[in-house]
């Protein structure tokens, strides 16, 4: 089964950030969305270290270690960007400045509760860093995942069995798979990019499905 690489889903993320928006990218794969932003469009990324004007990843060679995301990864800065005290950031976060989040998830349930700071496992590290504020604080959250776990069970759950990160909080869900809007009637399937048809998606996914597919451009 062909899916998408993480570069190909943060391209497709990047088409539906539009012009003049502010936007946060999570730690981890989100991050690559800066890398496919159409650079003819003035849109403003936000780190909640406190960064407003990030570029994509420098060249390599080209690196700054004072200049780094929330993630620690180099990054660069845009004409016009700003730096601030890291209570500012999530000012502007909690307070409703940012129109959206792109966030990594471990689940995502069908009515938009997320999932993605704890496992709920033993040995594992708690890391939910800005991702509370950002789900109750940016106008959308973007959730950019893997549709299935190493295992092969689907991250789109009916309910959260992780400790959850924030409730109603997801408006779209971007995997390896499939575009799948969160809606009053349920998850409607905007985009399938593999060769998956619907009835093999939704086998694939633990909850019902909507078919509302536009196939994607090949």
């Amino acid at each position: 089964m062909k899916r998408l690489t993480r570069d190909e889903m943060a391209r497709r993320v990047a088409q539906d950030i539009p012009e003049g928006a502010y936007v946060n990218l999570g730690i981890g794969v989100p991050t690559l969305v800066a890398n496919h932003l159409d650079p003819s469009k003035e849109i403003f990324l936000h780190s909640e270290n406190g960064l407003l004007g990030m570029g994509p990843a420098p060249a390599p060679g080209d690196e700054d270690d004072e200049l780094i995301n929330a993630g620690k990864q180099h990054v660069t800065l845009l004409t016009g960007g700003a730096y601030f005290h890291h209570a500012d950031s999530f000012a502007m976060m909690r307070g409703g400045h940012l129109d959206y989040c792109v966030l990594g998830a471990f689940q995502v349930s069908a009515n938009g509760d997320l999932a993605n700071w704890h496992t709920g496992a033993p040995d594992a590290i708690p890391a939910v860093g800005g991702a509370m504020d950002l789900a109750i604080g940016a106008k959308q959250v973007f959730v950019m995942m893997e549709h299935l776990t190493k295992q092969g069970e689907s991250k789109i759950v009916a309910q959260c069995s992780y400790p959850v990160t924030g409730v109603q909080c997801v408006s779209r869900i971007y995997t390896d798979l499939a575009v799948l809007d969160v809606t009053s009637d349920g998850l409607a399937v905007s985009e399938i990019f593999t060769d998956l048809s619907f009835d093999e998606l939704q086998k694939l996914t633990g909850v019902p499905l909507i078919d509302a597919t536009r196939r994607a451009a090949a």
